[in-house]
């Protein structure tokens, strides 16, 4: 019933959609960009009607094509990066559209892909990468492994992976399998899919002889979402050594139960399980019962990001659209999630399978990230008016969507939920330093579910150091923390609505479907007048945060947690089905 709900959403968006358009005026010639933009079309409508009016540029690319090749639809270029560049130098870039056709298949990237300034559109006439009409494309940080197997022992099978080639994650057949671990992958469990007290046991470590370059993953001791353990090796003693835990804002101890180690040739032990040993370049792999292993289409992951929308604030990278793609085969960044975002207990990894920054006027629209390995799609430091409309991203290993500005646009930034300042020392000037932030930017009509794979601290939406998101009409379920979470108050004027969020804080506690903290200046300042501190609690929100008819459910925590702090907001016409509304210190509310 809840699923079925999570769509219903749907069909009130077309109706207030329409109405919004028309209140603004905003139908364009022939009614294309109406219709593209609210009734939620394959959103091919102005690039085609262009093409048909005879006033856009076209470059084809298809696996199969020839970079020396025209670039025309009947002669197209064979890699991305040259049909690229194709539309940089196309003299009708910034007055009329154009467009980047991608024919149906597989492109294999050995690098990312980055569209700067140089490729920029202008109003009216956006640069476009597109899926063909109709065809299916794949954009795959991956490398496609043609392997001679044989048997090994106990139904594994062995073979040898040329030089030059690297991956941390290994698909069969689309379908990530599972890194040898202990205890084994159990999808009916809900935390870790598997988690064991004796994990790193004195016995067990005994059993591995060359464990470095395994994993170590727990829950942090008061379920504030995981941390993560490179294994390094074993001392003289036999005991393991390790390094990491950096990816919680608030390092506690691991969790004494939640735990479980992987990448340890030694726990190669169950179908579906795998093992790469980089020393001899030999990859271990244990079969489910009836998989073709000869016939078997086998992709390791090799690159963190796909494609990067990148300029900066003075010579920012715009107008430019994906659409209609299918990004997957990205590698796992949990080891580099470790910046701190302010007081909240969060750390990040600036990256994703899409990242932007710099950017201006840009949109992800109709797209699906397929099993990232990190976040799918990450948006850093300045950004103005961007959109990520109707996409599908799943079994992410750590975000959904991430909006997150630039430290040096905060005044007084602290770092940590133990540091305070006082008074008398800080700047009283309200709102932002700098820019450096994402703005008036959208995520409209995507369904968000399956994140966090690996990284526990993460959601669905996360929004920190911004201002005037809006998140609408979308739903996100199965997540390990919260579905939407809004890390600080810097800067408010946020929008979440017509949202259905539910079957989250799954793996944690302490939490909610919708979590927010306010650890802003005026947060445990040292020597203010208590009334002062409704008008301090103003100096970062300096914009009312709105959360409004939309359905929450946590059935591990509260529905709504307005944490530490959390000011300036306008809550109505929500459904609170299960963890109701949490209320600590704040004002404004």
């Amino acid at each position: 019933m809840s699923r079925m709900l999570a769509y219903s959403s749907f069909g009130h968006r077309r109706e207030a959609g329409l109405r919004e358009a028309e209140e603004r005026g905003s139908a364009s010639s022939c009614g294309t960009r109406l219709w593209a933009r609210f009734l939620g079309t394959a959103g091919c409508f102005l690039s085609l009607g262009a093409l048909l009016c005879g006033r856009a540029a076209a470059f084809w690319a298809a696996p199969d094509g020839n970079d020396a090749a025209s670039g025309s639809r009947a002669a197209p270029f064979r890699s991305i990066e040259a049909a690229v560049e194709a539309a940089r130098r196309s003299p009708a870039r910034g007055r009329e559209p154009v467009t980047v056709w991608l024919r149906g298949g597989t492109y294999y990237l050995s690098r990312p892909i980055v569209l700067g300034p140089e490729v920029s559109g202008g109003p009216g006439a956006p640069v476009t990468l597109a899926a063909a009409p109709g065809e299916e494309v794949v954009i795959s940080g991956g490398c496609r492994l043609n392997l001679r197997w044989r048997p090994y022992s106990r139904g594994i099978y062995v073979a040898e992976v040329p030089r030059g080639v690297d991956f941390d994650q290994l698909f069969v057949n689309g379908r990530r399998q599972v890194l040898a671990r202990y205890p084994n992958y159990d999808p009916n469990v809900r935390i870790f899919h598997g988690y064991a007290k004796d994990a790193l046991s004195p016995e067990r470590v005994r059993r591995w002889a060359d464990p470095a370059g395994g994993f170590i993953h727990a829950l942090h001791r008061n379920l504030w979402g995981s941390e993560h353990f490179r294994i390094l090796g074993k001392d003289e003693q036999g005991r393991l050594r390790y390094e990491g835990g950096w990816q919680n804002n608030r390092p506690s101890p691991m969790h004494p139960v939640y735990r479980f180690v992987e990448g340890v040739f030694e726990e190669l032990d169950a179908p579906g399980e795998w093992f790469f040993d980089r020393k001899r370049r030999l990859l271990y792999y244990c079969p489910p019962k009836g998989l073709d292993l000869e016939r078997a289409v086998v992709e390791g992951a090799c690159l963190a990001h796909l494609i990067e929308i990148r300029g900066s604030r003075e010579t920012p990278a715009r107008f430019l659209r994906l659409r209609g793609l299918r990004f997957c085969r990205t590698r796992r960044t949990f080891m580099e999630n470790r910046e701190p975002l302010l007081r909240s207990d969060w750390t990040i990894y600036r990256g994703g399978a899409v990242f932007l920054t710099g950017a201006e006027d840009c949109s992800v629209e109709d797209c699906v990230f397929d099993q990232p390995g990190g976040n799918a799609l990450f948006v850093s430091g300045y950004a103005r008016r961007l959109s990520v409309a109707r996409c599908r991203i799943f079994d992410a290993g750590s975000n959904g969507v991430a909006l997150v500005g630039d430290p040096k646009a905060v005044r007084n930034p602290l770092f940590s939920a133990l540091h305070s300042q006082r008074y008398d020392q800080i700047d009283r000037t309200p709102g932002p330093r700098t820019p450096d932030y994402p703005a008036d930017c959208t995520v409209e009509d995507c369904l968000i579910y399956r994140i966090g794979e690996t990284v526990k601290q993460s959601a669905g939406v996360e929004i920190a150091m911004a201002r005037r998101i809006r998140v609408r009409f979308c739903s996100i379920y199965e997540v390990p923390r919260a579905g939407v979470n809004i890390g600080d108050g810097c800067w408010g004027g946020h929008l979440i609505e017509f949202c259905d969020v539910f079957d989250t804080v799954r793996e944690t506690g302490d939490h909610g479907s919708f979590n927010s903290w306010g650890r802003d200046r005026f947060w445990r300042l040292k020597g203010a007048p208590e009334e002062a501190l409704p008008k301090l609690a103003l100096l970062d929100t300096v914009e009312p945060i709105v959360i409004r008819n939309s359905r929450w459910r946590c059935d591990h925590g509260w529905d709504i947690d307005l944490d530490d702090g959390s000011s300036n907001y306008r809550i109505y016409n929500n459904l609170l089905l299960r963890g109701g509304l949490k209320l600590r210190e704040g004002f404004h509310r």
